[in-house]
C-alpha cells in the first residue's frame, strides 16, 4: 500500500521540512513554507523511464582520476550558429538545458524553431501550455516544415514517457516544465515538489538515454526562474531570453554551462517570420544618422566574448525644477551619479544644475566599465552642445581620481572598431603596456586624465 505523508517546502529555495516553520534556514526567507501531500509508491512505478531489466546494479567504487577514461563526445550541430556559440560549440548528447525568460518573450518561438530545424534527427516537442492548432499555427508563421519533428501535448509524465518509449526521440523539447505533473506525488501542476519530481524524472531519461533535453521555464516577478533553486542545480546548462518586448532585439546568454564558457551570448531580431540571427550587431546598434547632434558617443564594449560598439545618447539641460533629474535607460544609475561627481568635482564642469538623461540604444543593458569614457564624452558633447565625429570611438574606465583606466581585451575592441570603418579610437596610455598596437590602421589616442581627452576632442 502506498506510504502518504504530507511535508513542508520553501516556494523560494525549494527546502523541506516536517513542520512549519517562519523563517526558511537555508535561504532566509519569511513565511515561504506550504503543506504539500507527498506520495510514495513501494515498489518502482511504472511509466518513469528506466534501462534494463535487470533491477541488480553494481555498487560504485572509488577510482584514481588517473584510471578513469574519458571521450569526448561530438556535438550535435544546429543550423542556429548563436545557439551554438551560447551553449559551448553545439548541443552536447544526453545535456539538459534549461531557458528561461518574460512571458511573450519568445522562448516557445526559439526552440520550436530549433526543433524544426534539427534535420535528420527525431524531435519530440512536448506542450502542457498550447493546442496542436496553436503549434501548428506557428510552425506555419516560422515557414519552417520537416517530417521528423513530432508534437505532443501532455502533460504527465507518465504518459510522456510512454510515447518516448514508442518514438525514442533524439532531441526532446518540454514546454514547459511549470505544466508537467507525476502521478506519484500528490500536489499541483508547478509546485516545488512537483517541478522537482519531473526534473529529476526527465533527468534521468537524459542520463540514461544520452537524449539531450531543453526545458522551457516561468519566471517570476523578479526575474528569477520560478520554482525550487534545486532546479538550476539539477540542470546543465541555464539559458535566460533577455529583451524588451517592445523592442525587435533578443539576447540569448548563459549564466550556467557544465560543457562551455558562461561568458557568451547570442543576438536575435524578433520579426513576423520567427527569430533572426544577428550576426553582426554592432552595426545595428549604432544609428544611421546623415547630420551630426551633440550628446552621441560611440563606446566599444564586451558582451561576453563578444565585442559590440553601441551607441551612448545624452541630453543635457538646466533643470526646471529644483532638483536636478537623473535618468538612465540601460545603464547603472548609482555608476552615473559617480561619473557625474567626477566631471564636477575633478573636470570643473557645473552640473550640479543641470537634468542629465543617458540612454543606451537599442534596449541593451550594459554593466562594462569600459563604457565610462564614452558616457563622459556624451554628457559633455550635450552640455557644451558640440557634435562628436561619427566616426571616433572610446574604450576606457574612469576612475574617481579623473584617471582613465586600462580596460581588458583593449585589441578585440579596436579590431571591431576598425572593423566597422572607424577612424579614431580613445583609450588608456595604461594600455599600451604590453599590448602591439601597432598592427592598427585606425587611430589609437592613449591619455591618461579625463581633462586631456576632453582637451583634444572640445579644444
Amino acid at each position: 500500500m502506498a506510504k502518504i505523508k504530507t511535508s513542508y517546502f520553501c516556494q523560494n529555495c525549494g527546502a523541506q521540512s516536517a513542520k512549519w516553520i517562519g523563517k526558511c534556514p537555508a535561504c532566509g526567507e519569511w513565511n515561504t513554507y506550504v503543506e504539500e501531500v507527498v506520495q510514495r509508491e513501494e515498489v518502482t512505478p511504472t511509466g518513469v523511464w528506466k534501462v534494463g531489466s535487470s533491477s541488480a546494479q553494481v555498487a560504485s567504487k572509488p577510482k584514481p582520476i588517473a584510471d578513469i577514461s574519458y571521450q569526448e563526445q561530438s556535438r550535435i550541430q544546429t543550423k542556429d550558429q548563436e545557439l551554438n556559440r551560447v551553449l559551448g560549440g553545439g548541443i552536447v548528447p544526453g545535456s539538459m538545458v534549461l531557458i528561461g525568460g518574460e512571458p511573450g518573450i519568445g522562448k516557445s518561438t526559439l526552440m520550436l524553431q530549433i526543433a524544426l530545424s534539427l534535420d535528420g534527427l527525431r524531435v519530440l516537442y512536448v506542450s502542457g501550455e498550447e493546442s496542436e492548432q496553436q503549434i501548428k499555427m506557428r510552425a506555419e508563421r516560422l515557414l519552417a516544415q520537416t517530417s521528423d519533428c513530432f508534437i505532443l501535448t501532455e502533460t504527465g509524465t507518465q504518459n510522456i514517457f510512454k510515447q518516448i518509449e514508442l518514438l525514442r526521440p533524439q532531441v526532446l523539447v518540454v514546454d514547459s516544465i511549470q505544466t508537467l505533473h507525476s502521478s506519484f506525488i500528490e500536489a499541483g501542476a508547478g509546485s516545488v515538489s512537483q517541478v522537482r519530481e519531473c526534473t529529476a524524472e526527465l533527468l534521468k531519461f537524459a542520463k540514461e538515454s544520452g537524449t539531450p533535453v531543453f526545458l522551457i521555464g516561468h519566471i517570476t516577478k523578479e526575474g528569477n526562474l520560478a520554482g525550487p533553486k534545486i532546479l538550476e542545480h539539477m540542470v546543465d546548462t541555464v539559458l535566460t531570453f533577455e529583451g524588451d518586448r517592445h523592442m525587435t532585439y533578443r539576447i540569448l546568454r548563459t549564466t550556467k554551462n557544465r560543457f562551455g564558457s558562461t561568458s557568451e551570448l547570442g543576438i536575435y531580431e524578433m520579426l513576423g517570420s520567427g527569430l533572426r540571427e544577428v550576426s553582426n550587431p554592432s552595426e545595428i546598434l549604432i544609428s544611421q544618422r546623415e547630420d551630426a547632434f551633440s550628446g552621441i558617443a560611440i563606446g566599444a564594449t564586451l558582451e561576453g566574448n563578444r565585442p559590440l560598439l553601441i551607441e551612448v545618447q545624452s541630453l543635457v539641460s538646466p533643470a526646471t525644477y529644483g532638483t536636478p533629474q537623473r535618468t538612465s535607460t540601460g545603464f547603472d544609475g548609482k555608476r552615473l551619479n559617480m561619473l557625474l561627481a567626477v566631471l564636477e568635482k575633478r573636470g570643473g564642469y557645473r552640473l550640479g544644475a543641470q537634468d542629465v538623461f543617458l540612454n543606451i540604444a537599442g534596449g541593451l543593458k550594459v554593466e562594462d566599465p569600459a563604457l565610462d569614457l564614452a558616457v563622459c564624452a556624451s554628457i559633455l558633447s550635450s552640455f557644451e552642445d558640440m557634435a562628436i565625429p561619427s566616426t571616433s570611438c572610446f574604450a576606457a574606465e574612469v576612475g574617481l581620481g579623473g584617471e582613465v583606466r586600462a580596460v581588458n581585451r583593449v585589441e578585440n575592441r579596436i579590431s571591431e572598431a576598425e572593423k566597422l570603418g572607424f577612424r579614431d579610437i580613445y583609450i588608456s596610455k595604461y594600455n599600451k603596456k604590453g599590448v602591439d598596437l601597432s598592427k592598427f590602421s585606425i587611430n589609437i589616442h592613449a591619455f591618461g586624465r579625463l581633462e586631456e581627452v576632453f582637451g583634444a576632442l572640445f579644444g
